[in-house]
């Protein structure tokens, strides 16, 4: 009997054009339910996936009543399953994916098990994009040289990569060079909707980052899950979730003409963090969205993380399918695209409010009401009109160390270093600018922004304006058709006069790729201790992210970003003040060559076409000569290399019987770190530069490597010994216990400060079990499963946390580290905990989702706390010592 004929709504099936019977859907209409309509079209998604994989034993038919009930399920925590139709991933979480595949296929085989069972069930793309650092810019060959540089260095991943595309079926790897894996998502890999086994349906995918949300945008529901989440997905598991809450978010209005999209979306990830929406999903809806590009709404989309959503959805309209068509997607694609969708519901008309469906809760923006804006200088989410850029800057100067403060002293605030620089000298002082870089998924993938920056560029050299030399600059487009247009355009010898260079294709500045600056500006910015500034078009600027030297960063447009690197500083008002003045004695001010949007749309319409998308993406998979080079052996099992300081098989699994251990109560635990709110994974696992004085550097050195070998904390995720003495290791981690940023703790037992890695293996050598204290959203920032991977192998069981981002949590559970929760109303601070106290987390044997355990201090005080496995899945998990464990023994099963 076929998986059909098995579900029990095979009623509802019917062909899509009658004269092609075997090409068939479920026809959602059909279910003759009136709550159908008024589901938010997100919602509907997740029901169509309920419908389709309906089997009465991973999906039952209460589950698909569940989602039809959505709306009077709202202040419930109701559970469902979700089976995404693909997932994707990128090299920096792909590369420890694929490592853990290889390493459960060896346990497998040990557990007397068939190896060749761990495959991906569900289709998986991995874009390899997170390699490539900004080593050399400025030069018409920095692209060619910063590529020789990513093979030089990461040849073993490749390799690697390479093998896992061979061994795994259903695995599709795009090489290095083609782009940032979620540009390359919308324009190329996005189904929309699916065509496959005679079956059409949505496309909807997880990912193991957290800017997946871009492709909602699109209408293709999609966000980020930790990478240990995703290989269950891949592994044919559905999604254990809760039902979530759905914020309609009301567009009208017509944005002024000098506004870009990063201005609406730094003002949308202020307004939704200020409504609250962590963990719920946001759908656009109203005539606003209209006036808005599928690059813009993906530009919405992609910031969704910064605002705490789990997705933020567009449902398809018309100009998601001129949008398809403009990319080169094949005509007979679009028509079945639109007449699925329409023939399920599922088709937007957003000036129709007929179609309006039920929210949870409904907010608004009026698109006029935006004006320029910027973010930071630490979070995502902490936007400044630029009108107001210079006094903000000068009032954090001088403000408590925080999100929004440097505590630099007053007498300090005019502090100015000279510098010589090629033979000239250059003053710094707070606030300069020394990172000028167009880059990150965000906005590279929006042609308004990237031609705006070249039309900006094209003016300023007219009216002779430039860059200083010492700023790094750099552009590093999200796929080659960007190259394409700013060149087709005219635009592109502008940018590189002003030194923005091709500098390579990925995610580059943004994830920390920023590579060293000149050692001048280091040295000035050391001597002066100066709060120095990277401006970016990118989507996270977290403490220690973007560059060491940086302590101030700031989210902007791509115009905005030439224009502060013009400038030099952050330090100025556009408005009052010229932003340079030109060989001519002459005062150029912004105003004066900043493009509208009806320039820039006229230009968009002329060269952005889809022959050069059909020209870049035909090519994608063939076109990087070396990746086609490149020697990988095929063998089913992968042969673990002792030497390698890549690719390591981890010990997660060492010792895993078929047999389950009873949980155990977690006994006088020392505390290794105390924290406050605001913990990002950045601080917990940095993917950037590894530092000469850590363990990781000692690591690498004792095996004979250099520091110019060391390469990133990001490109070794593949070798669990270099991780996990990586683990804390941002420079600007702050521990209470220290009261001081420094990756370092102090060990109780006898009082020293050491690094955290060190403190952590004389805990685990004396048997000791440790915990984290942390405060408000605790793992903030992107999907990276080091975060809790590299916890896990410091010894930590459990963290103590006032809140977790979702996706966090979700990678400790599929960890087997323990959440645990403050209730309601208590802190750290409230239950006067310091963190030096011995606790003791008692864990009875029966448990149920989100329950209550008391936690006993060795000085006799006692409390209760929430543990957060919020489902009966993510308990089944935590039985098993995590997700992976569960699944090996799973497939060890004959």
């Amino acid at each position: 009997m076929s998986a059909t004929e098995k579900n029990p709504f095979q009623h509802i099936v019917e062909p899509l054009d009658p004269k092609e019977a075997n090409q068939r859907f479920y026809n959602l209409t059909k279910l003759g339910d009136p709550r159908y309509e008024r589901l938010p079209f997100s919602i509907r998604v997740l029901l169509e996936s309920a419908v389709r994989n309906c089997d009465e034993f991973l999906v039952k038919c209460s589950d698909v009543e569940s989602i039809l009930n959505w709306k009077l399920t709202q202040t419930q925590t109701v559970e469902v399953p979700f089976r995404p139709a693909r997932v994707i991933l990128q090299d920096f979480t792909g590369v420890p994916a694929v490592v853990d595949f290889a390493a459960m296929r060896d346990a497998v085989m040990k557990l007397g098990g068939d190896p060749e069972k761990i495959n991906p069930v569900c289709p998986a793309d991995l874009v390899i994009d997170h390699s490539i650092q900004v080593d050399f810019n400025r030069k018409s060959d920095s692209l060619q040289k910063n590529q020789d540089l990513e093979f030089e260095r990461n040849k073993e991943r490749f390799q690697f990569l390479k093998w896992g595309s061979k061994a795994f079926k259903n695995m599709r790897i795009i090489p290095p060079g083609s782009g940032i894996v979620h540009q390359v998502n919308l324009e190329y890999l996005a189904r929309v909707v699916f065509n496959h086994e005679g079956f059409f349906y949505p496309d909807s995918l997880v990912g193991t980052d957290s800017h997946t949300t871009m492709i909602d945008g699109l209408g293709v529901l999609g966000w980020g899950v930790g990478g240990i989440e995703a290989e269950a997905v891949m592994l044919g598991q559905p999604i254990s979730m809760v039902l979530p809450e759905v914020v309609g978010y009301k567009l009208h209005g017509t944005p002024d003409k000098f506004i870009t999209s990063t201005d609406i979306v730094l003002t949308v990830t202020k307004h939704l963090r200020q409504v609250g929406v962590v963990g719920k999903f946001v759908e656009f809806f109203g005539p606003g969205v209209s006036h808005l590009s599928i690059a813009d709404r993906a530009t919405i989309a992609n910031m969704c993380p910064e605002y705490g959503a789990t997705a933020a959805f567009f449902p398809v309209d018309d100009v998601s399918v001129q949008y398809l068509e403009q990319t080169g997607r094949e005509a007979e694609k679009l028509s079945y695209i639109t007449k699925y969708l329409k023939a399920v519901g599922m088709f937007r008309d957003y000036n129709d409010a007929a179609q309006d469906p039920d929210f949870t809760q409904i907010v608004e923006l009026d698109l006029s009401s935006v004006v320029p804006c910027c973010s930071g200088p630490k979070r995502p989410h902490d936007r400044i009109p630029v009108c107001d850029m210079k006094k903000d800057f000068e009032m954090c100067l001088g403000a408590k160390q925080g999100f929004k403060g440097f505590q630099v002293s007053p007498e300090r605030h005019s502090a100015v270093i000279p510098f010589n620089f090629g033979g000239k000298e250059y003053l710094l002082s707070h606030g300069s600018v020394v990172i000028a870089a167009i880059t990150s998924c965000t906005n590279t993938s929006n042609p308004s922004v990237m031609l705006g920056a070249g039309l900006l560029a094209k003016k300023a050299i007219e009216s002779g304006l430039s860059v200083k030399p010492y700023i790094k600059t750099s552009l590093s487009p999200g796929s080659g058709v960007v190259t394409y247009y700013l060149k087709e355009s005219g635009v592109m010898d502008y940018l590189s006069q002003l030194g923005f260079e091709v500098v390579g294709y990925g995610c580059m500045t943004c994830i920390g790729n920023s590579g060293p600056l000149p050692e001048p500006v280091v040295e000035a910015i050391t001597q002066g201790d100066l709060v120095a500034a990277g401006i970016l078009s990118g989507n996270r600027n977290f403490e220690g992210r973007v560059h060491p030297n940086t302590r101030a960063n700031y989210l902007a447009s791509p115009p905005l970003v030439i224009a502060y690197a013009i400038a030099g500083t952050v330090r100025i008002d556009f408005e009052k003040e010229p932003i340079a003045i030109n060989s001519e004695g002459k005062e150029i001010f912004l105003r004066d060559i900043w493009p509208t949007r009806e320039e820039i749309q006229a230009v968009e319409r002329t060269f952005v076409i889809p022959s050069m998308f059909k020209e870049v993406y035909e090519k994608i998979e063939k076109v990087n000569e070396r990746w086609n080079a490149l020697v990988a052996p095929s063998d089913k099992l992968y042969t673990w290399d002792p030497q390698s300081t890549y690719i390591k098989s981890p010990p997660f699994f060492d010792g895993l019987t078929m047999k389950l251990q009873p949980p155990e109560s977690i006994k006088d635990a020392y505390v290794l770190l105390n924290f406050g709110d605001s913990v990002t994974t950045d601080h917990i696992s940095p993917a950037g530069n590894i530092a000469r004085n850590s363990p990781a550097a000692r690591y690498l050195t004792d095996r004979g490597l250099t520091p110019r070998e060391f390469n990133s904390y990001g490109s070794r995720r593949g070798n669990d010994a270099v991780m996990a003495r990586g683990t804390f290791a941002n420079i600007r981690l702050f521990n209470k216990f220290l009261n001081k940023q420094a990756p370092q703790t102090v060990y109780l037992p006898t009082g020293e400060t050491l690094d955290v890695f060190d403190a952590a293996e004389r805990y685990r050598q004396s048997g000791v079990p440790l915990l984290v204290l942390a405060g408000k959203e605790y793992g903030s920032g992107s999907s990276r499963d080091w975060a809790a991977k590299g916890p896990f192998l410091l010894g930590i069981k459990a963290v103590l946390a006032e809140s977790y981002e979702r996706i966090h949590r979700s990678n400790l559970v599929g960890m087997g580290v323990i959440p645990l929760e403050y209730l309601p109303g208590d802190t750290a601070d409230s239950l006067g905990l310091t963190g030096r106290e011995r606790y003791t987390i008692v864990i009875p044997e029966h448990l149920t989702p989100r329950m209550a355990v008391h936690v006993k201090l060795d000085t006799g005080k006692t409390f209760k706390v929430l543990m957060r496995f919020d489902t009966d899945v993510e308990l089944t998990y935590f039985h098993h010592g995590g997700i992976l464990n569960y699944m090996i023994r799973k497939m060890s099963q004959n």
